[in-house]
């Protein structure tokens, strides 16, 4: 684990999600060469696999913002990489980052950073009251239709976005940027051609399709400082396996996912 009580408040942060995604299906991409952007900032032992807090995604983002990042998929107590300071808390080290806050948004609020929410799915997509319950937490946050799950080039969407209110900020100015990606959530059949529906196949060219964004984002984000970096999947979802489709339900598919932490460091002479 990072050792985040020491880069908050000297890097900025960035909090990607990428909704949906299965953890066999990242490692297998990776291992195959197909995520080259991901596969260059990931750690040297690649995708960790852990549990997520919640099969589906308001369940799980409510879990991150209260301190609760996927847990390592192996036996014992585990610290924290953010936490929320209450009472008996077990997983807090002396590396985690702690917040007298109500979530990890007012947290860092709190030590300065200007938080930014890039949403995507339909629990940030300001339409609803639910739909604001999330976006709300931040100081600013976005969504239209094309950064949403029926766009097909949403993710591009959403990077333009980030890199353009980033880039609008203040250099002296913290920031944790919050960046829900959509394009792996159904329908993600548009990714593979001639796809009449949605598959572990059109779910694997829908990461590609993000990966090729996702470098976009990391190269531009370097040019403003060192980041600290986390990008995880927030649940997964089931294809048939055992005859389930979709999430918010118990299977394995659902409830590993992908993890990474790590820093992006500011290009040369930066």
């Amino acid at each position: 684990m990072l050792n985040a009580n020491r880069l908050v408040g000297t890097h900025d942060v960035l909090f990607v999600t990428l909704d949906t995604l299965r953890h066999d299906v990242a490692v297998d991409l990776c291992a195959g060469g197909r995520t080259p952007n991901l596969s260059a900032v990931l750690p040297a032992g690649g995708w960790e696999k852990r549990h997520t807090p919640g099969s589906f995604t308001f369940a799980a983002h409510a879990a991150f913002f209260a301190g609760f990042l996927p847990t390592p998929a192996l036996p014992g107590k585990h610290p924290r990489l953010f936490a929320l300071r209450f009472p008996g808390s077990e997983t807090t080290a002396e590396g985690t980052a702690l917040f007298d806050a109500p979530d990890l948004v007012a947290g860092f609020r709190g030590q300065g950073y200007h938080t930014l929410c890039i949403g995507g799915v339909g629990f940030f997509n300001k339409l609803t009251p639910l739909g604001n319950v999330l976006p709300a937490l931040f100081d600013e946050s976005h969504w239209s239709p094309e950064l949403g799950v029926t766009a097909p080039r949403s993710t591009e969407n959403q990077v333009n976005l980030a890199l353009r209110r980033v880039a609008e900020l203040l250099p002296s100015r913290r920031v944790f940027l919050f960046v829900n990606v959509s394009a792996i959530h159904q329908p993600n059949r548009f990714y593979l051609n001639d796809a009449a529906h949605d598959t572990i196949g059109s779910h694997a060219a829908a990461l590609e399709y993000v990966d090729g964004e996702l470098g976009r984002l990391f190269a531009g984000l370097r040019k403003r400082g060192p980041w600290l970096a986390v990008i995880c999947s927030d649940h997964g979802t089931a294809y048939g396996e055992d005859g389930y489709t979709g999430h918010r339900l118990a299977h394995s598919v659902v409830w590993d996912v992908p993890y990474a932490e790590f820093l992006l460091q500011p290009e040369p002479g930066k």
